[in-house]
């Protein structure tokens, strides 16, 4: 049995740009993809916290250290810059993958600077 996991995620970025007349995608400062291993035209799943949008599309690369998140293309109409946002990557992996497997969770400031690095979420308590 395979099942789908949370491969990555870049926790509170900021969207930048909005870019309704670019090719379509997600442009996310380089430095970022690889903090998140993120690849680049790798499928990701956005999820706006300004107005409860969710959508996917995929990764390009932005200038590195830039702080870039461009939201572009028909995506360009549910997230404007200022929003806060969560793009998450999933995998698909067997039971005995499964069982070591460890997520790469990046949290970010509103400057899109990263803040820590985690490999898994704390237990939610009452």
């Amino acid at each position: 049995m395979q099942i789908t996991l949370l491969k990555s995620k870049l926790h509170h970025a900021r969207v930048t740009h909005s870019e309704l007349e670019y090719e379509g995608s997600c442009a996310i400062d380089s430095a970022l993809l690889e903090a998140a291993d993120i690849r680049e035209y790798e499928q990701i799943h956005i999820y706006n916290l300004a107005n409860g949008e969710r959508f996917s599309t995929y990764a390009i690369r932005a200038e590195r250290d830039s702080g870039i998140i461009s939201i572009n293309g028909a995506a360009a109409h549910k997230a404007a810059p200022g929003d806060r946002i969560i793009i998450c990557t999933y995998a698909v992996l067997d039971q005995q993958e499964a069982a070591g497997f460890h997520p790469r969770l990046v949290y970010l400031d509103a400057g899109n600077s990263i803040v820590r690095q985690r490999d898994s979420i704390p237990v939610q308590v009452a």
